[in-house]
């Protein structure tokens, strides 16, 4: 992770309530990662009487829709938390996909991430290194990984991307599976940006 020192400028800042300063972990205070749009500095925020607002603070949604995801949506996919999240965003062969509905990602979303919905991930392999014969796509050779996740622990698109995506050939190693979705990337105060649905896979 590439350290930056924010701390003394973020105590200076009207406003905050900031006891202590709020890291990634003790060694870190932000990573950048690269994006369409330029490098994004991927932070916590500073102020220690923040709470969450909106939709996020839901808790009993009706299940269905809204049921408790497994952590393993499908064999062979490996659960990730924020820090996994993080260093694949930083790596060039892992690909941090948005599984919901472009609405969704456009209203904000991981930056770095690229959007996939779980309704065209079967249909959008070719984007991640497979290649098509008349039985559908052949899923080989240098692949990259993958980390997909949507809404939170409550949410099944990015579990639905993922067992499609497998049915349609892509190797369920290549997958990791981000359950605490942007219901925990909010509640831990990470940096969130705007959605672009025009940059794809490589760009």
């Amino acid at each position: 992770m590439r350290i930056t020192v924010l701390a003394a400028a973020l105590l200076s800042l009207p406003g905050l309530a900031l006891a202590d300063p709020v890291g990634l972990t003790p060694d870190a205070m932000s990573v950048t990662v690269e994006t369409a749009a330029g490098p994004v500095e991927i932070t916590r925020n500073q102020d220690n009487a923040a709470r969450l607002e909106g939709d996020w603070t839901l808790t009993s949604r009706p299940c269905p829709n809204f049921c408790i995801q497994p952590m393993i949506p499908a064999e062979g996919v490996t659960p990730v938390g924020e820090l996994e999240v993080l260093a694949g965003l930083q790596d060039p062969g892992t690909l941090v996909v948005d599984g919901r509905i472009e609405p969704e990602f456009e209203a904000g979303t991981i930056p770095g991430a690229i959007s996939v919905p779980y309704t065209e991930a079967a249909d959008r392999l070719g984007e991640l290194g497979c290649v098509v014969d008349f039985d559908g796509f052949v899923c080989e050779g240098d692949l990259p990984q993958v980390i997909l996740f949507c809404n939170g622990p409550w949410c099944g698109q990015s579990p639905t991307a993922a067992r499609r995506m497998i049915e349609a050939g892509f190797p369920a190693e290549n997958i990791s599976y981000y359950r605490g979705g942007m219901q925990n990337w909010h509640m831990l105060g990470l940096t969130v940006v705007p959605g672009d649905p025009s940059v794809v896979a490589g760009q």
